[in-house]
């Protein structure tokens, strides 16, 4: 989670508002995204926003997934939060006319933090994908399996620190996850077929844990590089947790793309160098097998 100041605090957590007309992002309407600001999940798009008059950032849409509705204890109004982390957001209203869609978050600005179009789509002809699936040792095996993968490597994101170490990721003190950053040739594979190997190739339904392997540094997520990856990611959620793959909920977290910190040197490559190692025979192996086969059906289907 991101660190907040006092007047965020009162807002986010402690369900205040902000005064009409004073919010950074009332009268706004660059491309990008607007993601929490606690926790950095994608909440609105640009184009869901419009101007209501009404002193607070508007929108008549939400990406699928993002916004949790809570009713007030007086039974008057409906709450807004990030379903990611509970942060509150404001207040959603029906039945006003104002946009086709007939409906109005009325979204604190405190409560969000924006991301430029520019910023939120790679330039690259190659794309790029960020997991956090446990320890990227077994993470980064998994991957570099795959055809049409271009490069993998292992590091962390998500974290408050502006940097990061392995020493100082572990302590769980930095919010940093352990991530593998993949760079990919969609022509070769696209980013739902990455997807569906990250989700076949950890446990989605323990919360900062992966085994043996305990701390919020193994959580995991998806660190979305555009709207494109954040819709996917929140379409294969919903449709995993219709189907009932899983026998418990699951805890993946979606998060905006920021920024990435490669591991250490002797980090990479672990499996292909240690492979004799028990930890990668008993444990990283099998699960770089269970990928193969998998991957081969999606080839085929």
């Amino acid at each position: 989670m991101n660190k907040l100041t006092d007047f965020e605090r009162y807002v986010i957590e402690e369900k205040g508002t902000e005064r009409p007309f004073s919010g950074e992002y009332y009268d706004h309407d660059a491309k990008g995204l607007y993601l929490c600001k606690k926790c950095h999940a994608p909440l609105y798009r640009s184009e869901h926003k419009f101007n209501a008059h009404c002193g607070w950032p508007a929108f008549d849409d939400e990406i699928a997934g993002a916004v949790t509705r809570h009713v007030d204890a007086d039974g008057r109004r409906t709450e807004i939060v990030c379903s990611q982390c509970g942060g509150h957001l404001g207040h959603v209203f029906e039945g006003e006319m104002l946009t086709p869609n007939n409906i109005r978050h009325c979204v604190n600005s405190v409560s969000m933090v924006f991301k430029g179009m520019d910023d939120a789509v790679e330039p690259a002809s190659n794309s790029f994908a960020t997991f956090g699936a446990g320890c990227f040792w077994c993470v980064e095996a998994i991957f570099q399996s795959l055809k049409g993968v271009v490069n993998v490597t292992s590091g962390y994101a998500g974290g408050d620190a502006h940097d990061a170490d392995y020493k100082s990721v572990c302590s769980g003190q930095t919010g940093h996850a352990e991530v593998v950053h993949i760079e990919f040739n969609p022509e070769e594979i696209d980013f739902t077929t990455l997807l569906q190997v990250f989700f076949e190739s950890h446990d989605p339904t323990t919360l900062n844990r992966q085994g043996n392997d305990k701390g919020p540094q193994y959580r995991s997520v998806v660190f979305a590089h555009n709207a494109e990856q954040i819709e996917q990611t929140t379409a294969m959620l919903t449709q995993l947790a219709a189907a009932k793959v899983f026998d418990a909920p699951i805890v993946t977290q979606v998060s905006a793309f920021e920024t990435f910190y490669p591991a250490e040197n002797y980090h990479n490559d672990y499996f292909a160098l240690h492979g004799e190692q028990p930890y990668c025979q008993m444990v990283v192996r099998p699960k770089v097998e269970k990928v193969k086969a998998l991957f081969a059906r999606l080839q085929k289907a």
